[in-house]
């Protein structure tokens, strides 16, 4: 098999056609492959070779993914480590990955003691001959990726080379992407999002990649109109951030072929709005880490059935359970499993959390869904977030629809409060749009209107802003010590 999406192949390919680029530096493929040769003989110099794990702390920028690439050509493992982590949390996963090598900022930047090398000494591309690459095969370890964490210490997930080849391709030929596309990249690259949607997809087919450090709403659209991209991948929070900011601006958006959405469930209406407001197709998704990134996708030439995930991407499959594992009738909702080449090879260092996720080739993957007739999964919500009202299950996805169906919601989140006699009772946080003149008592009527009495919340609080976790999922674990207090 080869893994076409190494720099070595990509440049014998699209040579010197734009590559990546930043805010700083914009290189060839040919001037990648060079840059990452350069950098590799620095790190075999710091004793890095196969089998070994470099550390990358950094923003998003060019040199990240030059050093994630320099560790694959020596037969190293990457693992990209959130740069907003406090040392404790770094450090964590310094040690539980064992990293060889640490890529920060600089002195100041944690690094757990181990061998560093700073972002600003890294080498420059090279044209001197180097060393050739270290064979790969589908079974080496490319990527360990970091849950967040929110059901406690994060976990490293094990993704081998054969996963970033059949996840890229998939996802390349889902959104048929050609050499003639541009991707502006806004999601962290720590996360497996950005890598899998956005850098490796792209490269692969000798599309370009525009690197923004972060997302920001106030110079987006510029952005956009300026590098004129034919897609992005987003979370929810970005598409209602980019809809309430356009409220009284004209963005040309033209050159925008399909966004994406995933990582955390989205709203019939927000999409819907997105779609109204900019002309763009809105292309909802869905996945998790120990697959490698996606599962299903709406298709971009096909139905896409808003308030759906779409269907499974190419070489996957998935299942709906009960809680025996028996497949369920078609509408029925249980538990989402997927399975294919993407199925990560563990949690590292973790055998029994490992054999609890995985099972005879599956993914259990926690949430709730169905599918229905054509094969288009919806997600109902977590199995951990289902609140339980004296002995009725009450799925917050539920209630959280139904409130964002109401005019002037821009985001909500349902949370389970412990009570006395009920077990748990639903308590919700709205975000309002800036401009709206909305009242918990108008959400409580809405909702009264709308759902039985069970499901109907305790308590509405309207905030400025929910909390989110570093991929910009809302912080649920959060909001549930926020409920309680």
């Amino acid at each position: 098999m080869e893994l076409a999406y190494l720099p070595w192949h990509l440049a014998e390919r699209f040579g010197t056609a734009p590559a990546i680029r930043d805010s700083r530096v914009e290189v060839s493929f040919d001037e990648l492959n060079r840059w990452v040769s350069a950098v590799a003989a620095q790190f075999a110099e710091r004793g890095i070779g196969r089998g070994d794990v470099v550390a990358v702390m950094l923003p998003n920028r060019c040199e990240l993914v030059v050093a994630m690439f320099a560790a694959w050509r020596l037969g190293a493992a990457a693992t990209p480590v959130n740069p907003a982590f406090t040392p404790a949390e770094a450090e964590h996963q310094f040690s539980d990955a064992d990293a060889a090598l640490v890529v920060n900022t600089g002195p100041d930047a944690p690094s757990g003691g181990r061998p560093t090398l700073a972002v600003d000494h890294l080498a420059a591309p090279s044209r001197t001959d180097a060393a050739a690459p270290a064979p790969l095969s589908p079974d080496d370890l490319a990527l360990i990726i970091y849950t967040s964490g929110s059901t406690g210490r994060p976990k490293g997930v094990m993704i081998p080379h054969g996963n970033v080849e059949a996840m890229s391709a998939s996802m390349a030929e889902a959104m048929r992407l050609t050499s003639a596309d541009h991707c502006l990249l806004i999601l962290p690259l720590f996360h497996a999002n950005a890598l899998m949607v956005s850098l490796l997809s792209s490269l692969r087919v000798g599309a370009q990649l525009t690197i923004e450090e972060k997302f920001s709403p106030t110079t987006f659209f510029e952005t956009v109109e300026r590098r004129r991209p034919t897609y992005f991948s987003g979370v929810p929070t970005i598409y209602a951030l980019l809809v309430s900011k356009a409220a009284e601006l004209r963005p040309d958006l033209s050159s925008l072929r399909f966004v994406v959405c995933g990582a955390a469930p989205a709203s019939r209406e927000l999409l819907q709005a997105f779609e109204d407001r900019f002309g763009v197709p809105i292309l909802e998704g869905y996945g998790l880490t120990e697959a490698t990134c996606g599962s299903a996708l709406n298709p971009l030439d096909g139905p896409r059935k808003v308030g759906t995930v779409g269907v499974a991407l190419p070489g996957q499959r998935i299942r709906i359970v009960d809680e025996n594992l028996n497949d369920v009738p078609v509408g029925t909702a249980g538990e989402v499993l997927i399975t294919g080449p993407v199925v990560m090879a563990g949690y590292l260092g973790n055998p029994e959390a490992t054999a609890e996720t995985l099972v005879d080739g599956w993914v259990r993957t926690g949430d709730v869904g169905t599918l229905d007739d054509d094969g288009y999964l919806t997600i109902v919500d977590r199995i951990k977030d289902m609140i339980i009202r004296g002995g009725e299950n009450i799925y917050p996805k539920e209630i959280e629809s139904t409130i964002s169906s109401l005019p002037g919601v821009l985001e909500v989140a349902v949370v389970g409060r412990s009570d006395d006699v009920l077990g748990e009772v639903p308590v919700a946080f709205v975000v309002p749009y800036p401009d709206a003149d909305l009242t918990a008592d108008q959400i409580l009527a809405h909702c009264r209107e709308h759902l039985t009495r069970v499901k109907v919340p305790v308590a509405v609080e309207t905030v400025p802003t929910l909390p989110k976790n570093p991929v910009g999922k809302i912080d649920k674990p959060r909001l549930r010590t926020t409920a309680a207090t």
